[in-house]
């Protein structure tokens, strides 16, 4: 009762401060409702952005890439601040300068309405299919495996089947629809403002609850000897895994990093737009650019909660064959007391909240503002747009809980969600950074190549994955591999075509004067300060021979079987 009593205690003081702070915001312009009015400052833009970023598939996939392969995976987190760096003094300025809402409004500006369409398109389809029901189902799993719902509901037997479910699939299942219903209450209802407000309070309660964990972790792998007997059992069980190059059979080799990886997360922190809808909600050009510099320093700490905790579950948990997607879940359960074990499922709900409510609104922005506005009622009144965002939005909400369960897989030894999440995002992350990053850094590249590089990349990608005989092209090589090459020849045909059939006259960037474009003067020292550190942590854990030593793979359960690592967690 007392981990119940927690998890509703915090979940509810979120939901309504969150009312209270919101509650006199303007909700019925497309402005108040889609960019939280130009309103956001600096902090609110850096906690929404981290907790959008930090959800369940983070949590749960992320150490449970980190189970898996060592602390290589922490690319994901640290990786990414050389792409924020670049939103903050390259990418940014420009969508502001536009006063845009959203990616592919900016793509109209500097193509054409039909790149528009397409881009929107492209977008919905991936949110609805791939992000949504993703981010219910990794929160659904952590939250089931955290607070072992099925004993708390006397369903531990397999042959409690509830209306004809297995009891780990009837908890999925109410948990998924339980989660999607109040975030899209928040998202629905409430606008991005209550979104950011919302995320920013659960971040505080992400960061806190996130470092706990190893932790308690540790102390408990020490034994008697506490934290600090614990950390040396953990640092020798694996010190060939605390390496920051992936062997060539790991989820990320160290040659993707400058192919795919890069490319990923270079579309994710500058165009993706239920990431940098946030941003677009700035008062200024400042304080966006102090937002995302500040996310960029936050997300140095992120391997703390996102990696390490999936490498100390490889520890303790070796021997007992935990697939990894169950790792930090199971790794949470054990280690925290019961009132704090509450506190921490109401964390992840926080964080399941943001993300899913975050992707909810983004894709309603798109629709309503993207296609609903432009060619489904072209003089719809800023309320009729509001409450198309409203049914549509319901619509796509219950199609993504209805989806979401489905996702459960039946081989325990597949690959993790993360990294099928990842594989996912390359059909639509790299034709559309590509063509972003044309249209800013070009002005003759015309229309048609954007339109070409848009549908080529997305069917390309979608072949290359599953259809046979280019399936086989893409596990000739390593996927993000393929990916780097799809995005060099995407470059390569729009410049072609613009050298062929360049616009007649250049594009030229118009400043709408929506927001003060006055830039922050701490961008540059700042932004140079987060590579050097971020270049530094690569250098001081990197280790070459990892290359050729973990030929065969990365370490396996019986090397830590082998060292003396304490019996603390039976199996």
């Amino acid at each position: 009762m007392l981990t119940i009593g927690s998890f509703l205690f915090f979940t509810a003081l979120v939901g309504v401060l969150t009312y209270f702070i919101t509650r006199k915001d303007d909700h019925d312009s497309s402005a108040g409702y889609f960019l939280a009015g130009r309103s956001l400052t600096f902090p609110l833009i850096a906690g929404s952005l981290l907790l959008t970023n930090l959800s369940t598939e983070q949590l749960v996939g992320l150490n449970g890439a980190a189970y898996q392969d060592g602390l290589c995976v922490m690319v994901w987190e640290v990786w990414a601040v050389f792409t924020l760096v670049a939103m903050a003094f390259f990418f940014l300025p420009r969508f502001l300068k536009s006063g845009v809402t959203t990616v592919p409004e900016y793509l109209e500006i500097r193509f054409d309405s039909q790149t528009q369409v397409i881009t929107n398109l492209i977008f919905l389809v991936a949110y609805v299919a791939i992000l949504l029901p993703v981010i219910l189902y990794t929160g659904a799993k952590g939250l089931v495996d955290i607070l072992d719902v099925p004993s708390l509901l006397g369903l531990q037997s397999a042959q409690d089947k509830v209306m004809g479910f297995e009891p780990k699939m009837f908890v999925m299942i109410v948990t998924v629809w339980v989660v999607g219903i109040v975030g899209s209450i928040y998202a629905l209802f409430g606008g991005l403002k209550s979104v950011a407000v919302s995320d920013t309070l659960n971040g505080v309660g992400l960061l806190v609850g996130g470092l706990m964990i190893p932790c308690f972790a540790l102390s408990m792998l020490g034994g008697d000897g506490g934290f600090s007997e614990g950390y040396q059992i953990f640092v020798n069980s694996q010190r060939e895994r605390f390496n920051s190059i992936g062997s060539n059979t790991s989820t990320v080799p160290f040659g993707t990093l400058f192919s795919g990886i890069i490319l990923l997360n270079a579309f994710y922190w500058t165009t993706n737009q239920q990431i940098i809808q946030r941003t677009f909600g700035a008062s200024s050009l400042a304080e966006g650019q102090k937002g995302v510099l500040l996310t960029g320093l936050l997300k140095l700490i992120g391997p703390l909660f996102l990696v390490v905790p999936g490498m100390i579950a490889f520890t303790m948990f070796a021997g007992q064959n935990v697939p990894q997607n169950e790792a930090y879940g199971k790794l949470v359960s054990q280690v925290l007391p019961p009132w704090l074990t509450g506190f921490f499922a109401a964390v992840m709900v926080g964080a399941i909240l943001s993300s899913f409510n975050s992707a909810l609104n983004s894709t309603c922005t798109l629709f309503s503002l993207g296609l609903y506005k432009r060619f489904i009622n072209p003089n719809a009144t800023d309320r009729q747009t509001v409450f198309s965002s409203t049914i549509f939005g319901t619509l796509i909400a219950i199609a993504s809980m209805l989806v979401a369960p489905l996702l459960e897989p039946t081989d325990p030894s597949s690959p993790g969600i993360f990294q099928y999440l990842q594989k996912m995002n390359g059909m639509y992350f790299i034709p559309i950074f590509a063509v972003c990053l044309i249209g800013m850094t070009t002005k003759r590249v015309p229309p048609i190549a954007a339109k070409i590089a848009l549908l080529v990349g997305f069917g390309v990608i979608s072949l290359g994955y599953f259809v046979s005989p280019f399936d086989k092209i893409v596990a000739s090589m390593h996927e993000f591999h393929f990916l780097g090459v799809v995005f060099a020849w995407l470059i390569i045909i729009m410049l072609l075509i613009g050298e062929v059939w360049p616009l007649k006259v250049p594009f030229e960037q118009q400043d709408v004067k929506a927001v003060d474009m006055t830039p922050w003067k701490g961008t540059v020292p700042c932004g140079l300060m987060l590579v050097v550190i971020v270049t530094s942590i690569y250098v001081y854990f990197a280790n070459p021979n990892v290359l050729v030593k973990f030929g065969e793979g990365p370490a396996n359960a019986a090397a830590v079987e082998a060292a003396d690592v304490p019996a603390v967690l039976g199996e």
